[in-house]
């Protein structure tokens, strides 16, 4: 009797290679939108980032929440100074290290930036329903929780 091959093993390519494929058109979706606000895409998820984590993180937590290196994140934060966008004060505990704030001109532009994002999502989650986006996130938070056992077991 022939076994019924389940749907996510029929892909092209891996459910893991569907993700990053489709994270990489997602985020490019969000840069073209947000390119009239003169945000590249270090830019804008940095800023992201910022705003959802909260002013008053560190640039270390800021560069370990989006998965990069130090010195790739330092240019971004120059950049994001030279735009007026934030500031980098040291910390008042620890002044090996730089904690990171919004400036007063960067209202505007974080909600603009929230706002395209947020119509972004919606033209990218159009016809799914709750039930599935939930069963989606549920499934990417279980599959990052296992990966991240898999690095440890590995290292």
């Amino acid at each position: 009797m022939p076994t019924h091959k389940p749907f996510h093993e029929t892909l092209d390519l891996t459910v893991i290679g569907n993700m990053g494929r489709v994270h990489r058109l997602c985020r490019e979706a969000v840069t073209i939108a947000v390119e009239p606000l003169g945000l590249t895409q270090s830019r804008w998820t940095a800023l992201m980032h910022i705003s959802m984590r909260g002013e008053g993180l560190t640039q270390l937590e800021l560069a370990n929440s989006l998965g990069i290196e130090m010195p790739s994140l330092t240019r971004t934060l120059k950049q994001l100074e030279e735009q007026s966008l934030i500031v980098r004060r040291v910390d008042k505990h620890d002044k090996r290290s730089k904690r990171l704030y919004f400036t007063e001109q960067s209202d505007a532009i974080l909600h603009s930036l929230q706002e395209t994002i947020s119509d972004i999502k919606n033209q990218l989650y159009s016809g799914l329903s709750v039930e599935q986006l939930d069963a989606i996130a549920f499934g990417l938070i279980r599959m990052e929780q296992n990966a991240l056992k898999c690095i440890q077991v590995n290292k």
